[in-house]
């Protein structure tokens, strides 16, 4: 039996909530069971209420606002304790249209991914500003070379998990969830999908930012998070070189000019020189350490899939709330 449960963040949704929810599936081939979850953060509306009048199966509600990261991840560990197969992810202001999320769920079923992403086509995308496009486009390119791959709508939170997908994924950013879990999925060898879709035109403001320029900032400072996480050495080899190399030639010019008989008078370059060198081998060094932190972390991942494996395994699991 193929479960999926469709999640709907929101926070103040009761007026878009309705539409939403009453355009979700209530059949896809290949699935047995679908189910409804809201995650209300600290919605101070009627959402909860209304998800209630709206018979949907599982209501999750915070009494003060936690963050979009935060209601992803209570919303994630809701579907593995009801043992979901498939979560997908959708959002409360009817930004995407639920009649794709058969297709979302297509590559899932066929076996040939574990992360299936809507593409929005950001680049194209009409309701969007000149500068948003070209900075949708520009993000999309920072993202895949962190991620390590071509990436197509990196912030696209129209997106379908298998369960394996639900198991390996770790939240660990307190704004842009979306990039971090799509460099994780890379990083950890999931296979990622990609379904074109168009979008609705926007009933409201983004509530993850005041301006365009704000998401930029945030979004760039959790991406160089994101990357100094999985890509530790390569980070600080990087930032280490350029200081070894202005020290070694800064040194290899006093050694040439002593074995010339003029090295009294090249001390103070040799000074500096040797300065610059210290802060490139420290840089390196800490690139050894962080990568051998990475290396334990790596571990730690490891154990904590196995351990809600273990929890959320409903042959295993006993007196828990099914």
């Amino acid at each position: 039996m193929v479960k999926l449960i469709i999640q709907i963040p929101c926070k103040n949704e009761e007026a878009t909530l309705p539409l939403v929810v009453n355009e979700l599936p209530k059949e896809i081939d290949g699935i047995d069971v679908i189910e409804y979850q809201i995650i209300d953060d600290g919605s101070t509306d009627r959402t909860s209420q209304v998800a209630k009048e709206l018979w949907v199966h599982h209501i999750i509600r915070f009494i003060q606002n936690r963050g979009l990261w935060f209601a992803f991840k209570a919303g994630l560990e809701n579907a593995l304790k009801h043992w979901a197969d498939i979560l997908v992810n959708t959002d409360g202001d009817n930004q995407y249209p639920s009649k794709y999320i058969a297709d979302l769920v297509q590559p899932i079923l066929a076996g040939t991914a574990d992360i299936v992403i809507g593409n929005r086509n950001p680049t194209q995308v009409k309701h969007f500003s000149p500068l948003k496009r070209f900075l949708q486009g520009l993000g999309n390119r920072f993202v895949g070379y962190a991620a390590g791959m071509k990436l197509q709508d990196s912030v696209s939170g129209f997106r379908a998990y298998n369960r394996t997908a639900l198991l390996e994924i770790n939240v660990t950013s307190k704004f842009s969830y979306v990039v971090d879990t799509i460099v994780q999925a890379v990083k950890k060898w999931l296979k990622i999908a990609w379904v074109p879709i168009t979008v609705n035109l926007p009933t409201r403001k983004s509530r993850l930012f005041s301006n365009l320029f704000q998401h930029i900032k945030k979004t760039t400072v959790n991406l160089t998070r994101v990357y100094i996480m999985y890509e530790p050495f390569k980070m600080w080899f990087r930032a280490s070189t350029p200081f070894v190399l202005v020290g070694l030639v800064g040194i290899l010019r006093f050694i040439y000019y002593y074995l010339e008989g003029d090295g009294a008078g090249k001390i103070q370059s040799l000074i500096i020189s040797s300065l610059i060198m210290q802060v490139g081998i420290t840089l390196f060094v800490l690139g050894i350490m962080a990568d051998l932190i990475a290396k334990n972390r790596f571990l730690i991942e490891e154990n904590l899939k196995m351990m809600k494996d273990m929890k959320y395994d409903p042959v295993t699991r006993t007196g828990q709330d099914k």
